[in-house]
């Protein structure tokens, strides 16, 4: 397995992949890895025939008062286990290879990046898409792999492709969960034990309103009123947001949701200084 820690180098490895015909895999994280971008790993190798994984704690996605600076790193560890896994190179430029000095240019993609997380934090998709337009046209992928945890990021990144013809699939794959339900994140690390032992009721107030939604219900009032009143039982919550939205422009439903739509549920829950996403996306129905 390769670590290439310069642009030129991972250029010149990209030119090489191309001559020689063969198709990347790429799996763009931050390292601290766990089970769920393992899991983005195995479906990479299995559609490709070499996967890189890029490692970059991007600092433009952190706003201010957020955690750049104590975000978990353990590279050794992300090496071993992605050398196990069977992946090809591991992408790990420092923060000067990505943005030399002088650095002054953003990719931002308009309207879906203002709502739901774009609101909270603004300029964090700014950051995304601008690091991730960044690896397209370096690692030059067949293919790039993103988690649905991220529903908001992967529907950013999915019309950045489109609107600039990036020659490359978007590949999502499913959330993976702890035992109890919650969503695999590598900030789970923050929690406190109690912390720990209420986050599951994120995905509780999920599986609420989707039950809701498989039984009929299409008002997304109720949607999200019921998510509400879970997330409520655990006073250590902080919500950011509870959303209803449409999947396509995530802008928030009002009311009844017609005939043929679906709905992506999602919520952005604080406890202490940890901040904890989910999202389940129903399909119409």
């Amino acid at each position: 397995m390769q670590v290439i820690e310069t642009v030129a180098g991972m250029v010149a490895q990209r030119e090489h992949w191309r001559q020689t015909g063969q198709r990347v895999g790429l799996v763009p994280t931050m390292g601290f890895l766990h089970e769920g971008h393992l899991s983005l790993v195995r479906q990479a190798l299995a559609d490709n025939d070499l996967v890189v994984i890029s490692i970059f704690v991007n600092p433009l996605q952190f706003g201010p008062q957020e955690d750049f600076g104590r975000y978990p790193r353990n590279l050794e560890r992300d090496l071993a286990l992605l050398e196990t896994a069977g992946v090809s190179a591991v992408y790990h430029p420092a923060l000067e290879e990505i943005y030399p000095p002088g650095f002054n240019t953003a990719v931002e993609v308009g309207d879906l990046s203002e709502s739901l997380e774009g609101a909270v934090r603004p300029g964090h998709f700014r950051g995304v898409t601008t690091v991730v337009a960044k690896l397209f046209n370096t690692v030059g992928p067949r293919r790039a792999y993103f988690g649905q945890k991220d529903a908001q990021q992967v529907a950013i990144i999915k019309k950045m492709v489109r609107d600039l013809n990036f020659p490359l699939d978007i590949v999502v794959c499913p959330t993976l969960r702890e035992p109890d339900g919650l969503a695999l994140s590598s900030r789970n690390v923050y929690l406190s034990p109690e912390d720990r032992r209420t986050a599951p009721v994120l995905y509780r107030a999920l599986q609420a309103a989707a039950q809701l939604w498989q039984s009929g219900t299409r008002d997304s009032l109720a949607l999200r009123s019921v998510m509400s009143e879970l997330i409520a039982t655990e006073p250590a919550g902080r919500p950011d947001y509870i959303s209803a939205a449409n999947p396509l422009t995530l802008l928030e439903y009002e009311g009844y949701i017609e005939a043929g739509q679906g709905v992506l549920l999602s919520l952005a829950i604080r406890f202490g200084t940890t901040r904890l996403l989910d999202n389940i996306l129903l399909e119409a129905n």
